[in-house]
């Protein structure tokens, strides 16, 4: 027992990789049958039934607003101006850029189209994986990391890691709430960008552009 909890703790990340991997291949093949899952289903019947309302609607929109394009370059122009680390300013900026036509690469392959249902804000394009919640993760995850590595005060850096990982959920559920992704878009893009994020960051301390701390 004692060698299968070192082998975890020496290998998480890569199991965490595989797992991303595994799962968002799985999805995949559903995908690709053109089947809806089950979990697309239970979703959209308990938003239906039990969260959408005149009060919650503003709510999402403004959550899936920080998942938007807008949102994170005006944020990448921020980090720009009150960050002096160039290295990890064109970090940033590059896995935006990557994870982003990745994702238009992903979707225009697999040609999912958007759930009809029900439509509360117009989106043009294919439906999986979800672009929010894909690109989010990438981005809000790198940031989640270098707060983690480079901030010494544990409770700023645990409240920032924790708001942040919370809006990144949140971004996947405003997602199906405004009627744009199934469930299964959403996950599909949390896990492909997961791996993908893991690889990013290998790259980036391979080529010591993240200073370990």
């Amino acid at each position: 027992m004692k060698k299968v909890i070192n082998f975890i703790k020496k290998n998480y990340i890569w199991i965490i990789l595989f797992v991303g991997i595994i799962g968002f291949i799985t999805i995949t093949e559903d995908v690709l049958e053109n089947e809806i899952m089950k979990c697309d289903v239970i979703g959209y019947n308990f938003i239906k039934t039990h969260i959408i309302s005149d009060f919650m609607t503003p709510v999402a929109k403004t959550i899936t607003w920080f998942g938007s394009a807008t949102c994170l370059i005006l944020l990448c122009f921020l980090i720009l101006v009150f960050n002096k680390n160039k290295k990890i300013n064109i970090a940033i900026i590059f896995n935006l850029g990557i994870c982003t036509i990745l994702n238009l690469m992903l979707k225009n392959i697999l040609q999912r189209p958007r759930p009809t249902e029900y439509r509360i804000i117009d989106e043009r394009g294919y439906s999986f994986p979800s672009g929010h919640s894909m690109i989010s993760m990438a981005f809000y995850g790198l940031l989640i990391y270098l707060i983690y590595k480079n901030i010494k005060n544990k409770s700023l850096k645990w409240i920032l890691i924790i708001l942040l990982s919370i809006l990144i959920l949140f971004i996947g559920i405003s997602r199906i709430y405004l009627g744009v992704h199934y469930v299964s878009d959403v996950l599909g893009g949390f896990l492909v960008s997961i791996s993908y994020l893991i690889l990013y960051i290998k790259i980036l301390k391979k080529e010591k552009i993240l200073n370990e701390k």
